[in-house]
């Protein structure tokens, strides 16, 4: 089975991202029946952010973590998006293929459809881009989010309209898969973790900077000597997404039994990330430091990437009358 998933360059991936998608992601990629095609969509990050140093440093950070976290590139397909030409060539043909209303009606345009002004084609098309995306590698499943259904949804009535104009059952049709056990990862606020809310953990960062933004979890007045209930606690909450069955059981007793405080769990989640992601942490410097080492892994995805997309578009290259 091959399976797709695009990860958006906007930023260095915090801990809400490692839990919530790129460890689960590289566990699926493990499963010796499944062949993973992984990219970082950095031409989609191009429609809000314009800087080139920022998309670079942003690319180099996606990339480092997935790496840090183990996924197999000898095994399965990473690439930039950027470096694979076929990707906006397919988007054009899907274009041509796309009615209006659809894009009118994608929540990614709706959502800023009242400031018309602050829409550009990029966001009015990234429905389209995001089905070449998936298109060009046959993919069988696309792992998603909720707020993403209906894009995939999108992408199945592209092809199967390309599939019924053209004559020939040339475009693979792919299908979602909604992980409803997927974690909702609490930001230091509560609210769900996210570098828009500014309310992230970056376990990449030194020592010194993620014991300040550990230190920054909100937590209430309850005094030290007094029990405290940890289900109400947003730092109990991430020290037991990360810690062993053990772990956990221990510091709900700490909490349920009095004379530990706040500040005693902080310490407690800082050192736990720092044990637990030891390794990653290591890795995630090395490829940060050594941008050859990176550029090398990045490199042999992409022509491996390409050899699959170019056959997707010389089948439709021929279908619509352009040549092989």
């Amino acid at each position: 089975m091959r399976i797709l998933t695009g990860i958006q360059s906007s930023g260095r991936p915090h801990l809400g991202n490692l839990l919530g998608a790129i460890i689960p992601a590289i566990e699926l990629s493990r499963n010796p029946d499944n062949e993973s095609f992984f990219f970082i969509a950095d031409l989609h990050s191009l429609i809000t952010i314009k800087d080139g140093k920022t998309r670079e440093e942003n690319v180099r950070a996606i990339a480092s973590a997935w790496l840090a976290f183990g996924f197999d590139t000898d095994r399965n397909t990473f690439w930039r998006q950027s470096r694979v030409p076929e990707h906006t060539e397919m988007a054009w043909y899907l274009n041509c293929f796309t009615p209006y209303p659809m894009l009118a009606n994608a929540h990614s345009f709706k959502d800023k459809s009242e400031k018309l002004s602050d829409v550009n084609a990029g966001l009015f098309t990234y429905p389209v881009l995001q089905a070449a995306d998936i298109l060009l590698y046959d993919a069988n499943v696309v792992p998603v989010g909720k707020d993403q259904k209906q894009h995939l949804e999108m992408t199945k009535d592209i092809a199967t309209s390309v599939n019924s104009q053209v004559g020939s059952e040339i475009l693979v049709l792919p299908e979602s898969r909604i992980d409803e056990r997927l974690m909702v990862i609490p930001g230091i606020d509560g609210q769900k973790m996210s570098k828009s809310y500014d309310n992230y953990i970056d376990i990449f960062v030194s020592e010194k900077d993620l014991l300040k933004s550990i230190k920054k979890i909100l937590s209430d007045s309850t005094p030290l000597d007094e029990p405290k209930n940890p289900d109400n606690d947003i730092t109990f909450q991430l020290y037991s997404l990360i810690a062993s069955d053990d772990q956990t059981a221990e510091m709900r007793d700490n909490y349920m039994r009095g004379g530990y405080g706040y500040g005693h769990a902080k310490k407690a989640l800082h050192e736990l990330i720092l044990e637990k992601f030891k390794e990653p942490r290591e890795i995630f410097n090395y490829y940060m430091n050594n941008h050859k080492a990176l550029e090398s892994k990045l490199e042999e995805g992409e022509e491996k990437a390409r050899v699959v997309a170019r056959q997707t578009v010389s089948r439709m290259r021929q279908a619509l009358g352009f040549g092989a």
